[in-house]
């Protein structure tokens, strides 16, 4: 069975910082890449970052650039997003996903699609 369990969402003042964990089972084991989208209500859901497990590159959104951080475990099973300096802009639900494609696809051709997805964990950030 291929699951995508998130951990890590909650409440921070603006200026904090929270980390977000994805860890990886079944068939997702096998997905090249790994990454974060977001998703506030009435907006399309939007590339945050993403690594290639294969080769470790990593990819960000500009709007994340400098102030978020995208990491894999030695085992490779776990994904985490590191975020800092946390603005309410940075509010949604965030989703981990898992592909087995290429990381330019959500990069570059900003296709918000993947083999596999989680069910989402709210982060809310308070001016």
């Amino acid at each position: 069975q291929a699951q995508l369990l998130e951990s890590g969402g909650g409440l921070v003042q603006a200026g904090g910082s929270l980390r977000l964990s994805c860890a990886a089972s079944g068939r997702t084991l096998s997905a090249r890449i790994m990454g974060w989208f977001r998703q506030v209500p009435g907006q399309e859901r939007e590339f945050v970052a993403g690594i290639d497990r294969r080769d470790g590159d990593t990819e960000y959104a500009d709007s994340v650039k400098g102030r978020f951080i995208i990491s894999t475990s030695s085992a490779k099973n776990t994904v985490t997003l590191q975020m800092n300096n946390l603005n309410p802009e940075d509010t949604a639900v965030y989703y981990c996903a898992a592909d087995s494609r290429f990381l330019s696809r959500w990069y570059d051709l900003q296709v918000a699609e993947a083999d596999y997805w989680g069910k989402g964990t709210q982060v809310t950030v308070s001016s």
